[in-house]
Parts: C-alpha cells; structure tokens; sequence
C-alpha cells in the first residue's frame, strides 16, 4: 500500500433489528466505519472562504464497490468555478471539491473484477470529490492508471491531456505533416495539444499573448515540440505568411480564448476547416469573420470534456483506451507532466489561493 492510511478507522456499535437464526429477535455487534479528511463545501461564493477541512465517516464497501486511498489530486480552474456556483454542472450540498486525481484501490467488493487492490484509478466522471484522504465507490465510476507512469502524470492526464487528444482525434481526419493552430498555447490544455501533436507527426502553430518573458516560454513551448510560437500581436501584424511557405494551412484550429484572438485563428484556417472552441479566457465574443464562413467554409464547433465523457460513459473501452493512450506517451517520455507545485494536503488554502491568480503553475494536493 502506497503510504499510510491517514483517515481513522474505527469501530462503531450498532444496533440490528431481526437478527439470523440464534440470534435472537436482535443483537448488537461491530462493523466498521472509516473517516476521512476531506475538503467540504455547503454553499457557493466568489470569495471561495467556504471551503473547509472536515472530517467524514463512510460505511463499509458493497459488493460493486471499491474503497480508495487518494494519493493526489490537482486543483483546476473548473474545481474553482463549481465553488463560485458558476460552472455548468453543480453538486449537492455538501459537496466534496475535486474533479480529477489518483487514488489507490486499498479494498474491493466481492463482486468486484475490474480493479484489484494496490490498482491506481481515476474517477470517470466530473464532481468525483477527490480532495479527500479515502472515498468509496463504484467500480464502474473508475478507470485505471498504470503504476509506472508518475504520480503527477497520474493525477494530472484526465481533464487536460485527454481534452487535447480528443479534440485532435474528433474534428478534423489528421494526417502526419498536418497543421493544427492554437491559441492558449501556454495554458495546461495547449502544452498537451503540442506534444500530442508531436507525437502524431502534426506541426503546431502556437499562439501566445505578449509578455516580458516571451522568448524563454517560446523557447519551453519549442522543446515540448511547437514548431512555431507567435504572439497575438505579431501574428495581427504580420500573418503567417512566412510559416505557410514551410507549412500546410492549418486544418484544425484551436480555441480557449475567445476575442480577436479566437477570431485570428479562424482566418488562417485552410477552407473546409475547422475552429473547435473549449474555453472563454478573454469572456469576449467570438470574433468570426463572414468571409470565412462563407467563401472557406469552416465549421465552428464546441468541446467540453466533461459532456464529452458523459456522452460516452458505458463505454467504458472507448474511455480507457484514451487513459491507455496517453499513459503510453507519459512512459515513452512524449508527454510530460506540466509544471506543478505539490501542496502537502492540510495546507489546501494555499493552492486554492495561487489557482486564482494569473500566471500560476498548476496547484497539486498530496494527500500522502
């Protein structure tokens, strides 16, 4: 077992009515109840205050079930969002915060065959509540993780880098030697496209915004594999009529900014292209050029991987051979981890604190 199980196990009497045969018309006997640390919430608020360490008692596993050992769990701006009550899917009160993490199968239900103890999982689904020491679960909520990948490749693949191979895989039929375009390049979602991409044979053009340190993160970006790094501003000026006389037009434009920026990427699609847009950093409105539309054609589409998930949850193959994939990239060295700081797990208020300001490595608790 991987560390120590930090939540308390203890005993409580309980009182049985109807007891089998011998036993009378009731009887008394123990049964085991867990405790866990977990991170809790009762109410939404921007001021993110409501968020508290409690401590919560779970029964004892079902026959389906499994009981895990959370061993790291990152906090995302989506986590954020479900706590300001802003995000489109919302969980009951209380709510445990957490929507992606690793954890460690410690026991299985009888009926159990999908997961074996000493197993790393990840939950399938958004709204798991991984900001705790130890959860139970169904079996059929987890997917599995490999042992020989890292820790924080673990906890980090499921929202991210499987973001970035389905939008890669879904929208446009790539072939080694394509182009994709992004904006965001720097954002978690963007280093994963460009090493996935990488790793398909794709050339990536990287959009980033301006700033004082542009030529040591183009310089990062590149060796992740971006073949090229533009910012907003030269990209406005200058085109990318240089880069196109090295490279195919682009036929699968990335969005996560919305804006002029968004609306750059769509005009230096090839026709018949497509813009697929995740995210709304700049909270402005899509920029969409008409000649685009209608003299190249280009389709404009939305991603979210959370409905994207759910849209496929009983199949549970297509959803593991994603998580099989990307691990495979993590072993081989394709796809690293992004830069993370690890926050011991009782100092949470810190990461939750550095997750909302600009500029910020992505926050990861450890729970052991």
């Amino acid at each position: 077992m991987r560390g120590f199980f930090r939540g308390v196990l203890r005993a409580q009497r309980l009182w049985v009515q109807g007891g089998g045969p011998g036993w009378g018309a009731g009887y008394c006997h123990w049964r085991p109840i867990h405790s866990c640390s977990a991170l809790v919430y009762r109410r939404h608020g921007p001021d993110l205050d409501q968020l508290r360490m409690e401590q919560w008692d779970f029964q004892a596993i079902g026959p389906h079930s499994v009981r895990l050992q959370m061993l790291a769990a990152p906090v995302n701006p989506a986590d954020i969002n479900m706590m300001q009550g802003t995000y489109p899917i919302l969980p009951e009160f209380p709510a445990v915060g957490g929507n992606e993490g690793v954890g460690e199968v410690v026991e299985v239900g009888d009926e159990v065959t999908s997961v074996r103890v000493g197993d790393w999982v990840l939950p399938v689904d958004a709204g798991f509540g991984t900001w705790r020491t130890e959860v139970v679960c169904e079996a059929t909520e987890l997917l599995r993780a490999p042992r020989d990948v890292s820790l924080l490749g673990a906890a980090t693949i499921a929202v991210n880098p499987f973001t970035a191979y389905r939008m890669l895989h879904d929208f446009q039929q790539l072939r080694p030697g394509d182009t994709v375009i992004q904006n965001g390049a720097n954002s978690s979602v963007g280093q994963a496209v460009i090493q996935i991409a990488a790793a398909l044979g794709l050339r990536t053009i990287n959009i980033v915004r301006n700033r004082p340190n542009y030529e040591g993160l183009s310089a990062d970006l590149k060796a992740m594999g971006a073949d090229y790094v533009i910012t907003e501003e030269e990209l406005h000026r200058t085109g990318l009529g240089l880069i196109l006389q090295e490279v195919p037009k682009p036929r699968l434009g990335l969005n996560c900014v919305g804006g002029l920026s968004g609306g750059l990427v769509l005009s230096h699609l090839d026709s018949g292209g497509t813009l697929v847009t995740y995210g709304g950093m700049a909270k402005k409105p899509l920029q969409i050029p008409a000649k685009s539309l209608i003299f190249k054609n280009i389709s404009l589409k939305g991603f979210w991987m959370t409905q994207w998930k759910r849209n496929n949850r009983k199949d549970l193959h297509l959803l593991q051979s994603v998580v099989d994939a990307l691990c495979a990239m993590l072993r081989s060295g394709q796809l690293t981890p992004p830069r993370c700081v690890l926050v011991p797990f009782q100092q949470y208020a810190q990461a939750i604190q550095a997750t909302v300001q600009p500029h910020q490595p992505k926050q990861v608790l450890l729970m052991q």
